[in-house]
């Protein structure tokens, strides 16, 4: 599904990732680990098309795509999603139009008839009560004036609706206490199938108790120093990072 060789990514001349190789084929996930600074939301905003960041040397194929030759709106029709550490805030447009308007454009990324807002409708409601997100959460502002824990429920959702082949969650648990991240949780697990590919990005192993990765990343300095299965995570709640460097 994702293939990732050899990736060097610089800012304004300063390298931040160092020759990152990563493989995610349909039905994993994978969970990206590392201290502030070691490239992991890097990473994220590249595969995601953020023109800020210049791809030094490496590739990147998606679905069999380059995915460096594509913009950013053919990237989220090809099938890949991200999800921000800090959601922005859009105030006057409802979850609700935003999420119709996405959905219809990607059908018509595919040659599919638009859905008018009675489909949409029964739509929306039957993925809200699949992952149980209030209802009440389809007529707010898109982020706006909404908890930590709510603007992570908007993700979720949108998730839901756009059935991407590859979520990519930058901190997705980042300003969420337990009970609020154990839901979430549970919301974005039931997505995950065979067919479809998880990206975790996060400091802290305790997101991962809920969603169990079978391919743990250790990003320190722009690489990857260490790649193995959860037990990795299990080890630097006891450890930390500093062993890495």
């Amino acid at each position: 599904m994702l293939q990732i060789n050899n990736l060097h990514v610089s800012v304004e001349g300063t390298p931040i990732l160092r020759g990152i190789s990563l493989q995610i084929q349909p039905g994993e996930t994978h969970a990206i680990m590392g201290p502030n600074g070691a490239g992991k939301s890097t990473l994220a905003r590249v595969l995601a098309g953020d023109p800020y960041y210049q791809v030094t040397q490496g590739s990147i194929t998606f679905l069999n795509h380059d995915l460096l030759s594509l913009q950013i709106e053919e990237r989220a029709h090809l099938g890949l999603f991200m999800g921000f550490q800090y959601p922005t805030e859009i105030p006057g447009i409802t979850n609700f139009q935003f999420l119709h308007s996405a959905l219809n454009a990607k059908r018509n990324s595919m040659n599919l008839e638009p859905m008018n807002k009675e489909e949409f409708q029964d739509f929306l409601t039957q993925k809200m009560e699949a992952i149980k997100i209030p209802s009440t959460l389809a007529k707010r502002a898109i982020n706006s004036g909404l908890s930590g824990g709510e603007k992570k429920w908007n993700e979720a959702l949108q998730m839901a609706v756009l059935e991407p082949k590859l979520a990519i969650l930058d901190e997705t648990d980042s300003g969420l206490d337990i009970d609020a991240m154990r839901a979430i949780a549970k919301g974005i697990k039931k997505q995950i199938n065979h067919e479809k590919a998880l990206m975790l990005i996060t400091h802290y192993p305790r997101l991962l108790e809920y969603i169990q990765p079978q391919f743990v990343h250790v990003f320190i300095e722009g690489r990857i120093v260490e790649s193995g299965g959860h037990d990795i995570a299990l080890k630097l709640e006891k450890t930390g990072y500093q062993s890495h460097l």
